[in-house]
């Protein structure tokens, strides 16, 4: 009975592991004081931008984590947590926990991981601020595009000011003949 006990904790700290291994960010969250609906609604929220949550024993969470040499996590790994594993997008999990917890002041962001880097709450904040990867890459092209754009504009202009003069010299050329 122990040992089939001891299993099972070892198979949901191995998932827990697994699970970090996959993310490309992670958030941990203090949910207590949401109701039943708002979680819902965050789970809703969470799901749309392809972000898994979930809600481990801090015992868990605290091996898989020390296992994973994230040791310094242990302090934050007190009262009710959850941890938010951000799978498509590295700010989706900040972006989206910082949105919720402006609306429900019962959501406390703990802290966050991204690129094995142990962030603290203001760079979380940082990090949720960041514009989507669709908008960056947006705007990276349109400051690359842009000189091009320049050039042809000037480009343009010059031909535009020949068409005139040529113009210009072939109505007067007309008016003398």
């Amino acid at each position: 009975m122990k040992e089939e006990k001891l299993q099972a904790k070892q198979a949901v700290v191995s998932e827990i592991k697994e699970k970090i291994d996959k993310a490309q960010s992670i958030v941990l969250l203090n949910y207590r004081g949401l109701n039943v609906e708002e979680v819902t609604e965050l789970r809703n929220k969470y799901r749309e931008a392809n972000v898994e949550y979930k809600v481990y024993k801090n015992t868990m969470m605290k091996r898989a984590f020390k296992e994973l040499g994230y040791e310094e996590l242990d302090e934050f790994l007190k009262g009710p947590s959850a941890i938010a594993l951000g799978m498509a997008d590295p700010a989706s999990a900040a972006k989206i926990s910082s949105d919720f917890a402006k609306d429900h002041e019962a959501l406390e962001i703990k802290t966050g991981i991204v690129d094995g880097k142990v962030l603290s709450l203001a760079e979380v904040d940082a990090l949720a601020k960041l514009p989507s990867k669709e908008v960056l890459i947006a705007q990276v092209l349109g400051g690359l595009n842009a000189p091009i754009q320049g050039l042809a504009n000037v480009l343009n202009g010059t031909i535009r000011s020949l068409a005139i003069v040529l113009n210009a010299i072939a109505e007067k050329q007309g008016d003398a003949a």
